[in-house]
Formats: structure tokens, C-alpha cells, sequence
């Protein structure tokens, strides 16, 4: 029998999204993950947190490690939407995505922050900071709260798998949207998405107030 979150944040039950329910196209994934659960099976224990923040990486973008084409490393972003692409940036912090184009098509989007929920005590000893709003907020500290890796790249999001996404009923948040943080190509596109007001989302506060 499948175990289940047991902090108070996560006592609604938590209904599984198939990866054949999200939505297919990079725009509307990325919006369609805000306010949605990321579960992380650790053997019969589950961390959970809400996605606050993501980032759109549709093909054709330059900004995109799709760019110029499929290569060993970028593989993963070219797998039917609802796959795991990760990747490791300034050499040290681990980056989560998801496919999101049909097969064979580039695209991604990056989680960038999510609002712990459950496992929170075990999100906590990885950081090593006792400020919740700090355990996943920006992509690098959310992967290494929720142990993303290289040996996850390339699974598909879905109920049994060590990562899968989840609909718990809340109410719809208030979403944003702003041009993306920390990049110098297609820097102007309106590809960041938000939930306006959350303090668990990363980024200057002027681009938080959009």
C-alpha cells in the first residue's frame, strides 16, 4: 500500500497527474505546473512541495540547451513531454526540467522554487538552514532539497517513479509572469511564470511584483 505525506500542510489527498495529462507545448506546461504538487519517492518516505515558480524554454529559443539540436547531454529534452531533463550549472548546483514538446522536439521547462510541504526536517538537513522559505527557493536549492541527480535524467514524472507531479485541490494561485532570470539570450521573452506574492519564489523583487 502507497504511503502518504503526513505533515499537516499535505493532510488533503493528493491526486496524481498522469504524464499523459499535461498539457503538451512548453508556454502551457510551464504555466500549468504552477500551484501543482512536486513529489519526490524516497523508498516509502515522500517529499512534497508546491511549485511556485517555472521557467519556459519553447524550441526555437537560443536561451535553450536545445538550440542546436539533440546531443548526448541534452537528450532528455527531446523525449515526450513529461520526461526529466537535468542538467548542472556553474559547475556546482543541479537543475530540474521537464520536457515538454512532442517526441523529437526540443523544449523544456525549469522549476525553479516550490514551497515545502512534507519532509520538510529532511529538506532542512540538506540545506543546512532551518529558514523554510529558503530550503527550495531557486532552482539550485530546490534540487538539492528534493536529492535531484544525474541518475533521474531521463525518467518520465508519473505515480511510482521517483519524481511525479500531483493536483491536491487548493485553490487556483494568482499567477504571473515576467522575462526569465540569469540569461543574456531571448532575455526579454515573458517566460517566467509565478505565483504573485509567495515568498517561497526566487528572483529580485522587481521582476516579483510583475
Amino acid at each position: 500500500m502507497r504511503a502518504t505525506p503526513t505533515d499537516s500542510a499535505t493532510s488533503k489527498h493528493l491526486h496524481p497527474i498522469h504524464r499523459t495529462d499535461l498539457p503538451s507545448g512548453t508556454i502551457a506546461l510551464a504555466r500549468f505546473l504552477i500551484g501543482k504538487v512536486l513529489v519526490r519517492e524516497e523508498g516509502a518516505s515522500f517529499l512534497t512541495g508546491r511549485i511556485v515558480e517555472t521557467e519556459a524554454y519553447p524550441p526555437g529559443d537560443d536561451a535553450a540547451h536545445h538550440r542546436s539540436g539533440r546531443t548526448t547531454r541534452n537528450a532528455s529534452l527531446f523525449l515526450a513531454h513529461g520526461h526529466v531533463y537535468v542538467y548542472r550549472a556553474y559547475g556546482t548546483a543541479m537543475m530540474l526540467n521537464v520536457s515538454s514538446e512532442a517526441d523529437g522536439v526540443g523544449g523544456g521547462v525549469l522549476i525553479r522554487a516550490a514551497e515545502p510541504l512534507s519532509g520538510i526536517d529532511v529538506m532542512r538537513a540538506r540545506r543546512g538552514t532551518d529558514d523554510i522559505r529558503r530550503l527550495a527557493r531557486g532552482p539550485g536549492c530546490l534540487a538539492q532539497a528534493f536529492d535531484i541527480g544525474f541518475a533521474l535524467d531521463g525518467d518520465a514524472y508519473g505515480a511510482g517513479n521517483a519524481l511525479w507531479f500531483a493536483d491536491d485541490r487548493s485553490k487556483p494561485p494568482r499567477i504571473a509572469r515576467s522575462v526569465r532570470i540569469g540569461i543574456t539570450r531571448n532575455a526579454d521573452k515573458p517566460w517566467r511564470f509565478f505565483v504573485r506574492g509567495s515568498p517561497f519564489v526566487s528572483g529580485p523583487a522587481t521582476l516579483n511584483r510583475a
